[in-house]
């Protein structure tokens, strides 16, 4: 199985290079000129879009293939006060260079809208709230110009007392989306509520793919062992992606491949926490567990040391390799893992 690693947002390597500048409110209620505040954000708006692209060049000059974009790449872009603003017109060059760049090398681009991209939610604003978010993330990557492949990551949300019924509710209202923006989407499960089995079945419900994230399972497992995760659910997770590809009239695995989420613990009193870097022995278990069953797996590395991390990886994956521990490294930021 040939597995590519990716990271969050930030780059730790690179100097003067955050994609998530911004301007707060408060700051720009104080300016007595609402369009030359506007024309400032779009201005901040403009260095984040560069320095992503300057990620992704750094990216690619080290083989990472994958990329999660910051959410915050627009300042207030969401904001009530600021309804009828439309930034993407005037932004769409420089999100059109980073598009053309990832689609040139082939990095896969993603979003995760933040926790408060709910569509569990029993509350008609929140609902609301939850859908403008979401157009925002989806408009942001059409603006790039890159297909259906390029996703949004969420979670299913809260169990609003009564997680059976959160559930179907979320299956009613997320279902209910257009297409759009539907079909932009992956779905997750989380630390706290929503468990594999659940996140997986809504995501079957609703026909779009589930993302694994293998930390959150850690600390959510419900009475999910093990050896069921492996054998039982992850080849219905696959098939999700499966399902997707075939939407799209993909014929290869490696043109979408499934994708998990991995980190680290914090500490032993914060389990959920993610920690500066990922250990090596429990990824590579869980990568050769699945190993027989997958070609091809993508791995998002959600620690809190970015692309360094993903380097200590990698440098960590030799040393396993070394020892003869099943993990190939390929390049600088993937491998060929083997079944056990």
């Amino acid at each position: 199985m040939i597995v590519r690693l990716g990271f969050v947002a930030m780059s730790l390597m690179l100097e003067n290079a955050s994609p998530s500048r911004t301007m707060t409110y408060a700051t720009l209620s104080k300016l007595a000129d609402r369009e030359a505040g506007i024309r400032r954000l779009e201005h901040i708006a403009e260095e984040n879009l560069h320095n992503t692209l300057r990620i992704l060049k750094h990216s690619h000059a080290h083989d990472i293939a994958m990329y999660r974009l910051s959410s915050k790449l627009i300042p207030l872009a969401t904001h009530d006060a600021l309804e009828g603003w439309d930034p993407y017109a005037v932004l769409e060059p420089s999100f059109r260079k980073i598009g053309d760049y990832a689609r040139k090398v082939g990095i896969r681009l993603s979003f995760h809208p933040d926790h408060f991209c709910v569509f569990s939610t029993p509350r008609p604003e929140v609902l609301r709230k939850s859908e403008h978010d979401l157009i925002h993330h989806v408009r942001m990557l059409e603006a790039m110009g890159v297909d259906e492949a390029s996703k949004c990551n969420i979670h299913m949300g809260g169990a609003y007392g009564d997680k059976a019924v959160s559930s179907e509710r979320f299956i009613e209202q997320f279902g209910a989306l257009d297409p759009r923006y539907k079909h932009r989407v992956t779905l997750e499960n989380d630390d706290k509520t929503f468990q594999v089995k659940e996140t997986l079945s809504a995501a079957e419900a609703v026909g779009v793919p589930m993302v694994l994230d293998i930390h959150h399972h850690a600390v959510n497992p419900g009475d999910t062992c093990e050896e069921e995760l492996t054998e039982a659910l992850w080849p219905r997770i696959q098939r999700t992606w499966e399902l997707e590809r075939i939407r799209l009239g993909m014929e290869a695995a490696s043109e979408l491949p499934p994708k998990i989420h991995a980190s680290s613990p914090k500490s032993a009193t914060d389990p959920r926490g993610h920690a500066d870097n990922v250990q090596a022995e429990p990824l590579l278990h869980f990568l050769r567990k699945v190993a027989g069953s997958t070609e091809r797996l993508d791995c998002m590395l959600e620690a809190k040391r970015k692309d360094a991390a993903l380097l200590q990886l990698m440098e960590d994956f030799k040393a396993l390799e070394s020892n003869g521990q099943g993990v190939k490294v390929l390049d600088g930021a993937s491998v060929e893992i083997e079944p056990y």
